[in-house]
């Protein structure tokens, strides 16, 4: 084999190993992530489950569920899935505070773990980027005065989370994160049940 096919052959194995690792050590490591949830003290930044399309068709009104962006059957059952999933690591309860959205909503109703109560600093900036700075200080400030004794889900859009923690989060996906006393919160975790 010549140099350059050696070279070649090293660096895919390497790219290889490198995108299977994450994966490996974050399956490995869901059932120790799991009982911490289940323990408290955290916070689980939850981004809605399945709703085809990106951001809100035009006319979007918050009151009708039909001019928005709606879970399919597969985002249903997404949800579902992922409420039967805190129930295996023993969450049988939890406060859920969601955006106005509906596909929010249904997400946080669908997993069946207690009331879901809309908090407005959820909703969606999407459309709205100005509102970003805002409402990750209110969320960051409620948070910091959120008792963590019993697990606290907050489901939101993919945007809410990117700019609470920096990660962007797949549908339906779970960011498990600390609040520090600065304030900020520190990303513990992602729990992906897809």
């Amino acid at each position: 084999m010549t140099r350059p096919a050696r070279y070649f052959v090293s660096c895919c194995v390497l790219l290889l190993a490198t995108a299977l690792v994450p994966r490996a050590y974050a399956a490995r490591d869901d059932s120790r992530l799991w009982q911490a949830v289940a323990r408290g003290g955290h916070v689980l930044l939850m981004r809605h489950a399945r709703a085809p399309g990106g951001g809100d068709p035009a006319g979007f009104r918050l009151e009708e569920c039909a001019t928005q962006r709606n879970l399919n059957s597969e985002g249903q059952d997404q949800a579902r899935r992922i409420g039967d999933a805190f129930r295996r690591a023993g969450v049988t309860q939890a406060r859920i505070f969601s955006s106005r959205w509906c596909r929010c909503l249904e997400t946080g109703q669908l997993l069946a773990l207690g009331k879901v109560t809309p908090l407005p600093a959820l909703d969606s900036f999407f459309s709205n980027p100005e509102r970003e700075r805002e409402q990750t200080s209110e969320i960051l400030s409620f948070l910091k005065a959120a008792d963590l004794s019993t697990p606290l889900v907050l489901v939101t859009h993919q945007v809410n989370i990117t700019a609470l923690t920096g990660v962007f989060p797949e549908s339906g996906e779970i960011v498990v994160a600390r609040s520090m006393p600065d304030g900020k919160l520190l990303v513990v975790g992602r729990l992906n049940h897809d």
